[in-house]
Order: structure tokens, then C-alpha cells, then sequence
């Protein structure tokens, strides 16, 4: 437990929040103090061993799975440290190391991410109403064995959430007997706010704040990492209700939200080096229409943008919905912000994602209510067991043309349609065996998540046993712009301008351009590829997506699972697929980072911002239901004054006029970022955008910083 406060500095040094410029300070003191101590890792570090486990004698009694799991979620429930620090205005911590793992603490198997649950309903309706219908279900009969045992360890799981509740309450009494003035007054008021909830549906907003809290951090301690969802749309009325009676200012609904944002921070111990501290999935979506079609931006909306803006806390990434008829306050609040840098914030074109999905065939209302799996991919948030299944488009390319592991002759294709004909065999084969590979999985027991995920408690079947609404297995396809790269100089050097034949280029790329710097200097200048707004090039990047595309919706559904296309890399061009990759006919060598997701390789993209816009957007995304990202690297000078930001602002309007689905913008100075590297001391909360998460800078590995710094530098 930890009871002590902090001041306005970090170990005798003022803590930076910002790199580039001042911001607003809204914020009280200590608020700003407690954010200090959770973004240095100090909060983090204290995080506890996992000493339980089950006894013996409970396997005496031939328990099932979910049984087992139940077991293990009341004694984290008993067990796990609690943890209150003065000046917080929240209660509740996931104070163990495996559940930061990744696994369920005490049976220490794998854990549920990539998914963001049905906590809108939960804040609702309260623990109470979620056991009323369990019980209402049973009652119903017509479960067998395992639905009906499923059913009862919901029932304990909830009872367990309930003991770490109490604990807390319990704990808050006995600091309440030993503190006096400011410090007892606000413990008082967190058990006030702790004791209706999340048992019962939140009476105000702090009630609904600290149980939207409770919710989320409870499936946390246990090993979950879920995506949050629409944080607005969920808290506004509350907001709203309060506002209106008087009962709250705006400026003390701001302080509860920055304490949610800072309580998000509790894993960080900025001393890991990978893939950022940042990265738990448990994503933001703000803004967008309501399931009535409704705007639904409002007062919360515009806090979250405030905390972020002035705490610059990367750990909640959050998209923006946005449409035709956002308003304009919100386009300039968001490009505010996007300027500070560190890609706390992208954009969603709900204009474009909402009808796709209705296509896909999602009742409208659903579809409306999209949000993401903790990273960008598009689901039905409380309804959906997620997956994702990534492959390399270049590797299958390559392959055809003899290139690869291991290096064989090329094809003599007499034409480059031969060429591409049997590029689209293998594709096939690939997707085909990926759809095919997806049955029910034998993963182990998911209760708590089954508790908050609607059809689970219907059908009486888990998470990842076909038990949610939907099941989604989406097959993304890594690799596209440099195959139709590679496609558009092979068929103008190859087939057109016949300067060479297919099995003399392939020799040159065997050796990595080896002697021919010059042609490969030559290919890398004259063409326009992906990215620069090229008939030609956006031709071939269309042709090569509609075969994707083509090939993944001729299966909807098989086996009762969903699979909605969608195209990412997140990360693996530099890891999984660099391994297999050979030099490319587009001029790269062998070991060069490609494009990330669907956005134009590094160093190809010669006009600026708005042409990587037009030409992704020349692509029909009603195509790719599971959605991909483009991701956007501009220089902070650019960006400077009203011009700035109104260009900013121009920019998303444009994307989504244009119809693209999501945009990740990282203001980013490349040689901040060199400094960064070589002092990463002088910049512990230099946040950047890696793909569906945001990381503090000095915690990636060499490898994903060059990746990042490799990023097109651009101006508006």
C-alpha cells in the first residue's frame, strides 16, 4: 500500500511534460505532481510478485476450467496489494507483475487482449444487473453441462469483484481514522463514490468515473488488457445531469478525468526497452454518432483533449470519429493537439467505416457503435471475440518470382498478366489456408471476459468458443504498396521497355543490386510510386488491393467465424517479414524497412502530404471491413500558428472527403529524434506514434526508433 505524496518535482527535477511548446495549465498542482511520479515508473516499479495459488486440495475436487479460473480470480480478488496514494481522487490498482505479463495471475496461462468489452453496458446496469440475468438464464434452462457451470463461475467471478471492492472501502476507513483536513476530506470522498458502484449503476459523474474504472482495472488485475471504448459517450450524461444541477464544474469533472488518464499510467516503469511502455492496448475512441446516428461530441469529449493536451500522457491512444459533420470546433481542438506531437491521437472516417460494416452485414445501429480492439482494427465494441491473422504480400510476390529463403530460377512468364496470374494462385492458396485454419479455439477459460461480452452468457459458451456475437478472425495482408511497387518497375523495365528479361533482373536483385547502384538509383528516382498521387502507381496499388480483397470476401463466414479483410504490418516490417524478404524490383535492398501498413515506403513519397492522402484514398475501402491505418510523419515547424493549424485541420477533412478509414499523424522532428537517442535522458516523455499505440521514445529498442525515424519527413 502506498499512502505518501509527492511534490511538484521528480527526484529534485522539475518533470517536463512538453518538448515543443507551452500549453494551457488547467490542472491543479498536485495533479500535475501525481502524473509525475506514475510517468517516471515510480508507481509502476512498486508493482508486486505473484505469491497465491491454489491449493491443492481444491484440484481434489476435479475442477473444471472455468472453475479453476474462477478460483484464481477470487484469490487475486483476497489477495492482490492494494494501493491508495494521497492526492489521488480514484481508488483501485492492478498491482501485479503478471497480469503486466500478460497472464492470468496464480494459473499463469495467457491472457485476453486485442478486444474491448461491453463496459457501456456494464456502467449501466451495475455488477447487480449483470447477475440478475445470469440468474434469469439459468433459470431459463436449456444449457448443458458446461453452460450452466460457465453461468455459475460468472456468478463468482462477480462475487470476487465485489471483495476487492470492499477491500478498498475497508482500506479507506482506516486512512480516513488516520488522516486529518484536505488529505481525510478526499479519501472520504472516494469511499463515498466507491460504495454504490460498480455494484450499482452510477448515481453522478464521479461515481460513473470511478466505476468505469473499477470495471476496466478489475479485468486488468486479473490479466485482461481491454480497449476502453467510447469514453464520451459513455460518461456524458452523467456529465451532463451534474452540470445542469449544479452539482460539479467543469473544472472538478476535468481533475477526475485527468486522474482516470493518470491511474493509466500505473504499468509504466520506464526502464523496459521493446516496443514502448506504452503498449497494453487499452485504446480511446472519442466523439462520432451515436447508434441513432446522433453527434454525440460533448463537454467530455473535450476534457479528454484538455488532460492530453496538458499532461501529454500517451498510455490511453485515442481515435477521434470523425465525419462530414464534425464540428469545426472539434477538427481545430484535435489538430491543437496532434501539433504537440506524439501521436496520442488519430482519426477514424466514420463516413467510410460505418457503411462498410453494414455491408459486411452489421445491423446499422451496431455498426454506428464501432470502436477498435485496442489497437486501430474495427469491431463491435461488448459483442466480439477478435483476432487478426498477419502475412507478407512482398513474400508471397517474391516467391513467384524465384526470389526468397531460398533462391530458385525465376519463371520465364512470358507476359506480365502470367506474372501477375500466378502471384494471385499463391495469394489464394495463403488466404485460403488461413481461413481454413480458424475453427474454435482450444484456449483456455475466459469468465471475466465472458461476463461482459454479449451471446457468451446466451449460448453458455466463452470467449473463444464461438460463445460472443461475433467472432472475427481477419485475415491482414502486410506488404501491398511495394508489391505493386516492385509490380509497376517490373512491368515497365521487364515487359514494356524490355531492358531486360525477368531472369536477368531477378539476378540483380539475388545480389542485392550488387554493381548496379546506378539502375538501382535510376528505378528509385524516375518512378512515382505509391504515395504520390501517380495514375500509374495508384493503378497498380488498386489492382493488386482488389485481388486481395477479392479473395478474402469470397468467404464471409466459415465455421461461424467472421473474416473481415484488413491490412497491417504493426511493427513486422522490421521483425517477421524483414527476415524473408530479398532486395525488391522498387529499389530497396535487402534488410530495408518497407511500408507500414498501408502507407508508401519509406523515402517514395515525393509530394507532400496531400498526395499520400489522394492516393490511399483512390482505394474503395468499403473493401477492407477490418480497416488499415495510414500513418503520417510531419515536421512541428510546419505546423506553427493559426496557418498551421488550420492546414492540420484541412488535412483530416480531406482524408476523410476522400474516404480514407483511420489516420495516425506523429508531429516529429527527426533530429529531436537523433537527440533522443543519443541522450534519452534529456526526453522521458518524448511520446511517438509506433501504429495502433502510442510509446514514450527513450523505451523502444534501436531497431523500432529507426523505424520510426525512417518515417518520410513531411511539411504541410
Amino acid at each position: 500500500m502506498d499512502t505518501h505524496g509527492s511534490g511538484n518535482t521528480t527526484q529534485g527535477k522539475t518533470y517536463s511534460f512538453h518538448l515543443y511548446e507551452k500549453v494551457p495549465q488547467r490542472l491543479n498542482d498536485s495533479t500535475r505532481a501525481l502524473a509525475a511520479r506514475y510517468l517516471t515508473g515510480e508507481i509502476g516499479r512498486s508493482m508486486a510478485d505473484d505469491s497465491c495459488s491454489i491449493p491443492a486440495e481444491f484440484y481434489l475436487k476435479a475442477p473444471t476450467q472455468a472453475q479453476l479460473y474462477a478460483e484464481a480470480v477470487r484469490l487475486i480478488s483476497e489477495n492482490a496489494p492494494l494501493r491508495i496514494i494521497q492526492d489521488e481522487k480514484l481508488a483501485g490498482a492492478a498491482t501485479l507483475k503478471t497480469a503486466k505479463s500478460h497472464y492470468v495471475p496464480v494459473l499463469n496461462m495467457p491472457s485476453v487482449s486485442h478486444t474491448t468489452l461491453g463496459f457501456e453496458k456494464a456502467l449501466s446496469i451495475g455488477y447487480r444487473g449483470i447477475r440478475k440475468e445470469i440468474k434469469e438464464r439459468l433459470d431459463r434452462g436449456g444449457l448443458d453441462e458446461d453452460g450452466q457451470d460457465l453461468l455459475r463461475c460468472m456468478i463468482s467471478c462477480l462475487d470476487s469483484a465485489k471483495i476487492w471492492n470492499h477491500r478498498y472501502l475497508e482500506l479507506l476507513d482506516d486512512l480516513m481514522s488516520k488522516s486529518e483536513g484536505e488529505t481525510r476530506s478526499n479519501y472520504k470522498e472516494i469511499a463515498e463514490s466507491l460504495k454504490n458502484i460498480p455494484e450499482n449503476p452510477p448515481s453522478n459523474f464521479r461515481e460513473a468515473v470511478q466505476s468505469l474504472w473499477m470495471l476496466w482495472d478489475f479485468q486488468r488485475l486479473c490479466g485482461n488488457w481491454s480497449g476502453i471504448g467510447r469514453f464520451d459517450k459513455m460518461l456524458a450524461p452523467y456529465l451532463k445531469r451534474d452540470l445542469s444541477e449544479g452539482t460539479i464544474s467543469i473544472d472538478e469533472a476535468r481533475e477526475l478525468v485527468a486522474h482516470f488518464w493518470i491511474k493509466g499510467c500505473e504499468w509504466i516503469t520506464a526502464d523496459e526497452i521493446g516496443r514502448g511502455d506504452a503498449q497494453f492496448y487499452q485504446n480511446i475512441v472519442l466523439a462520432g454518432v451515436d447508434e441513432s446516428g446522433n453527434d454525440i461530441t460533448n463537454e467530455v469529449t473535450y476534457l479528454v483533449l484538455d488532460v492530453v493536451e496538458e499532461l501529454h500522457i500517451s498510455d490511453f491512444p485515442i481515435a477521434v470519429r470523425l465525419s462530414k459533420n464534425s464540428p469545426e470546433k472539434l477538427l481545430l481542438r484535435v489538430a491543437e493537439i496532434q501539433r504537440l506531437g506524439g501521436g496520442i491521437i488519430a482519426v477514424y472516417n466514420e463516413d467510410r467505416i460505418i457503411p462498410s460494416l453494414v455491408k459486411f452485414g452489421y445491423p446499422l445501429e451496431e455498426a454506428r457503435n464501432f470502436a477498435n480492439d485496442g489497437c486501430w482494427e474495427i469491431l463491435v465494441p461488448g459483442k466480439t471475440s477478435f483476432g487478426y491473422i498477419p502475412f507478407d504480400t512482398l513474400k508471397i510476390f517474391q516467391e513467384a518470382l524465384g526470389l526468397g529463403p531460398v533462391n530458385k530460377n525465376a519463371v520465364d512468364y512470358g507476359t506480365f498478366d502470367e506474372l501477375y496470374s500466378d502471384f494471385e494462385k499463391r495469394l489464394a492458396l495463403c488466404i485460403n489456408g488461413i481461413i481454413n485454419s480458424q475453427t474454435r479455439s482450444s484456449s483456455g477459460p475466459t469468465v471475466l471476459i465472458d461476463l461482459l461480452i454479449e451471446g457468451c452468457m446466451e449460448k453458455g459458451r466463452s470467449y473463444h468458443n464461438l460463445g460472443p456475437k461475433y467472432t472475427v478472425r481477419s485475415p491482414h495482408a502486410g506488404g501491398l504498396p511495394d508489391v505493386a511497387n516492385s509490380m509497376l518497375v517490373i512491368k515497365k523495365l521487364v515487359y514494356e521497355d524490355r531492358k531486360f528479361t525477368l531472369s536477368e533482373f531477378m539476378e540483380i536483385l539475388r545480389n542485392n543490386w550488387q554493381g548496379h547502384e546506378d539502375l538501382r538509383m535510376m528505378v528509385r528516382s524516375r518512378f512515382d510510386f505509391f504515395g504520390n498521387d501517380s495514375a500509374d502507381s495508384d493503378e497498380m496499388m488498386r489492382k493488386v488491393f482488389n485481388t486481395y480483397t477479392g479473395l478474402v470476401g469470397k468467404v464471409h463466414c466459415r465455421n461461424g467465424i467472421l473474416h473481415p479483410a484488413g491490412i497491417s504490418t504493426f511493427g513486422r516490417e522490421l521483425e517477421a517479414f524483414l527476415t524473408d524478404r530479398t532486395a525488391s524490383a522498387s529499389g530497396t535492398k535487402k534488410g530495408d524497412i518497407l511500408a507500414s501498413n498501408f502507407t508508401p515506403s519509406p523515402g517514395t513519397d515525393k509530394r507532400g502530404p496531400t498526395a499520400i492522402i489522394k492516393s490511399h484514398c483512390s482505394i474503395d475501402f468499403s473493401r477492407l471491413p477490418c480497416g488499415t491505418a495510414l500513418d503520417i510523419k510531419i515536421l512541428p515547424s510546419s505546423l506553427k500558428g493559426e496557418s498551421g493549424l488550420n492546414a492540420l485541420a484541412g488535412m483530416m477533412r480531406t482524408f476523410v472527403q476522400l474516404g480514407g478509414i483511420f489516420m495516425q499523424i506523429d508531429a516529429v522532428d527527426t533530429a529531436m529524434l537523433r537527440d533522443a537517442q543519443e541522450h534519452p535522458e534529456k526526453y522521458p516523455n518524448l511520446s511517438v506514434r509506433v501504429s495502433g499505440w502510442s510509446a514514450r521514445f527513450a523505451t523502444l529498442e534501436k531497431s523500432w526508433q529507426e523505424m520510426i525515424i525512417n518515417r518520410s519527413e513531411l511539411k504541410i
